[in-house]
């Protein structure tokens, strides 16, 4: 029997190094190279007028609509621009709600319809408007099969860019998708919607400290986490290749309890990988700025310089894409999913969110004397009274099959949402709410000896357990899925958001209006709401045991799995809260929770399927193999005389492998049968995989792993962890 496992050991150990064009040459300054595949505002004033340059910015700047005749203009120019630096083809480039992009390739060629004369054509409609089977999508019901329009619109906030595949390039255009009757398809329109909402209402609320201000920017800096292992490997290994994650597997011996890999020295293949990634982000306008090894073996991080949260996430979903290609060119597969390894840490995106204004205020940043800085205290309680009263939607945001591996598991925030804004801050916040002043500064700072600079402490230390965490001038959400798309999560917060602050600012006009001096009207109002949503501060650690208790007691939401946590889009202060708001209608909220359900579903389907199919293909005979070769042994040390208390080593082990065999053969056969019945509603079929299938295929990983420990190293044919973690 040939083995998969060592035929990818030894493609892995004999690899050739990988040819790039800058191997062996200087890495190109930053600076020469960033945005040059970005149809930016260096490459609009050349190839625009300056008359339609003004115009167009002026129309980005405002959100104004650009009309058809401007379009043409601008489709003229990036055209001309795009094919400068080779390009053939255009896409319109949306993201659908499969949590990853889609795009539709179109040849500039073109040819005229009495002459048969080819030209290159790419008009205002080109640019503007696209018509994509709308069908094929997830729709959530939005959609049937037979009637299948739907559209894409170009989204000018966001610029347009070059895309390279080997030899290929496209201009990639960022575009809404929507069916036939204008309902939102993607997470970008109601991001787009929420980012104008909570910018609508943030403005007055500014501008009670600041007149100046005139517009508001909601910022986002994401976190990736990711995971990479060899091609070889991952190509032997059939669960990695159709779920992202290994469905069974006996943990190394070696993890990651040595906290050695964390901030470590990168490994020499995956820096070469991480370079040439960087390379391709800065040529995209992507302004990644950090990487480093994190906790686990073989996982890693990228981060960049915060941005405006619609370009932030255009800017993250282009990442993973970008990682997945570049790592192929290396030899390598990068896995997003949220739990690729069991019994090491998974994968999280931590949002970093923050609101500024245009004359350079960060709204979130609490200065010297946050207890004396009252436009701080307004934005920072308000978003606490906001997260308090729309924690459940918080949580449904980043519900998925695959982060619910991860949410709690000593690794990562739990499903109960808490904040976290450190000693210093919690006594500002008690003492507004007992009515007190505050200490006229706060801001310390640390002196280590005479030849080290001093450290400037932040208002807040870092909690690593809670899922909504101050961090110093932002809020930090640490539950987002690594494969997640960052829109989902923001475009809540944002909308919540700007709810509080609508109602904040009407709250203080009626205090206003009763004669209440203004700075004395906040804060009365910041103490109520403060008091009104203290039970959902928390300062220790939120994995303990103790914590959910308490939590309990106070009255929070715990929905670790998905289908409880999803009903959070039914509540019907929700269904207000993005009706009123203008973000999602009824329908399209119903249709985000029927794909976000049957998202759950189709996974864990899958999942089961190919366990099943990996127990069949690998683990049962290889069982078989060694039950033989311990019977034989048996039988013949029983033969030359050997006594049952001689051979008690063996026939344990013979006892221990047939009974996880006929256990895995039982359990599989109750899963095909579950899978087979008609099981009604989606809400009937999610709680069969939570309170079935799941414990189900875990109780099959058990039995798996009991086989893996007590097989011989040369029968087992799936990559061990061991394997996948540690060889490079």
């Amino acid at each position: 029997m040939s083995n998969t496992r060592f035929s990818a050991i030894d493609i892995l150990l004999n690899r050739s190094p990988i040819d790039l064009p800058y191997q062996d040459k200087p890495t190109p300054k930053v600076s020469t190279i960033f945005g040059e595949n970005v149809f930016n505002d260096k490459a609009m004033q050349k190839y625009l007028s300056k008359a339609a340059y003004k115009k167009v910015k002026l129309a980005i700047d405002s959100g104004a609509k650009l009309d058809l005749k401007l379009a043409g203009i601008v489709a003229t120019a990036m055209q001309k621009w795009a094919m400068d630096k080779g390009v053939t083809h255009f896409a319109h480039w949306f993201q659908p709600l499969t949590g990853r992009t889609a795009e539709k390739h179109d040849s500039f060629f073109d040819l005229e319809p009495l002459d048969d004369q080819v030209i290159e054509r790419f008009s205002a409609k080109d640019l503007a408007q696209q018509e994509p089977d709308g069908s094929s999508f997830p729709g959530g019901g939005l959609r049937t099969t037979f009637e299948a329009r739907g559209y894409t619109a170009w989204d000018p906030s966001s610029p347009a860019f070059i895309y390279e595949v080997g030899e290929g390039k496209t201009l990639c255009i960022p575009t809404i998708f929507v069916t036939y009757s204008g309902e939102s398809l993607d997470y970008k329109l109601p991001l787009l919607k929420s980012k104008a909402y909570l910018e609508k209402a943030a403005l007055p609320v500014v501008q009670l400290f600041d007149k100046k201000a005139k517009k508001i920017i909601t910022t986002l800096g994401w976190e990736q986490e990711f995971f990479v292992v060899d091609e070889a490997l991952f190509n032997a290994r059939p669960d990695l290749m159709a779920t992202g994650r290994t469905l069974l597997g006996k943990a190394s011996s070696k993890g990651q309890m040595l906290d050695d890999h964390y901030f470590g020295s990168i490994p020499s293949r995956i820096f070469t990988f991480m370079r040439d990634l960087e390379m391709e982000c800065y040529k995209l306008g992507i302004p990644v700025r950090t990487r480093h090894n994190e906790v686990a073996p073989s996982q890693f991080e990228f981060a960049p310089v915060f941005e405006e949260v619609n370009l932030a996430v255009d800017h993250n979903q282009l990442l993973m894409d970008l990682m997945e290609r570049v790592a192929e060119r290396h030899k390598l597969r990068v896995l997003l999913h949220e739990k690729p390894f069991k019994d090491v840490n998974g994968s999280g995106k931590h949002n970093n969110w923050s609101m500024a204004t245009d004359t350079g205020l960060n709204l979130l940043s609490p200065g010297g004397a946050p207890g004396k800085n009252l436009r701080f205290l307004t934005f920072f309680v308000n978003t606490i009274k906001a997260v308090y009263d729309y924690a459940d939607l918080l949580r449904a945001t980043v519900a998925s099959a695959s982060n619910d591996h991860r949410l709690g598991a000593q690794e990562a925030p739990p499903a109960i949402i808490s904040i976290f804004v450190g000693s210093q801050l919690t006594e500002v916040l008690d003492n507004i709410m007992k009515g007190k002043s505050s200490s006229d500064n706060v801001l310390k700072v640390m002196e280590l000896m005479e030849r080290l600079p001093d450290l400037s402490l932040d208002t807040t230390d870092r909690n690593r357990t809670s899922p909504f965490a101050f961090t110093g001038n932002k809020f930090e959400i640490r539950m987002v899925g690594s494969s997640m798309n960052c829109a989902a999560p923001m475009l809540a917060l944002n909308t919540m958001v700007g709810k509080q602050l609508t109602a904040f600012y009407d709250d203080l006009q009626k205090l206003l209006a009763k004669g209440m001096k203004q700075d004395e009207a906040i804060l009365s109002l910041l103490a109520k709401y403060l008091k009104a949503s203290k039970n959902i501060l928390f300062e220790g650690n939120n994995y303990s045991v103790e914590w959910q208790k308490e939590a309990e007691k106070r009255g929070l939401s715990n929905n670790p799995a998905t289908p409880d946590a999803l009903k959070a889009f039914k509540a019907l202060k929700v269904k207000r809260l993005f009706g009123e708001s203008g973000v999602f209608s009824n329908r399209e909220l119903q249709a985000h929770y029927n794909t976000m359900m049957e998202n759950y579903i189709s996974r864990l389907t899958i999942e089961s399927t190919k366990l099943s199919h990996l127990c069949y293909e690998y683990v049962l005979p290889t069982a078989v193999l060694q039950q033989n070769v311990l019977a034989e042994n048996i039988a013949s040390l029983k033969k030359v005389g050997i006594r049952a208390s001689g051979v008690k080593a063996q026939m344990d082990i013979l006892k221990k492998l047939s009974a996880a065999t006929n256990k895995i053969y039982a359990n599989i056969q109750k899963l095909e049968k579950l899978k087979s019945r008609k099981h009604g509603s989606e809400e009937k079929r999610a709680e069969l995989c939570k309170t079935q299938i799941k414990p189900l295929m875990e109780d099959i990983r058990v039995q798996a792993e009991i086989i893996e420990f007590f097989v011989d190293d040369n029968l087992w044919g799936l990559p061990k962890y061991r394997e996948l973690l540690f060889l490079r």
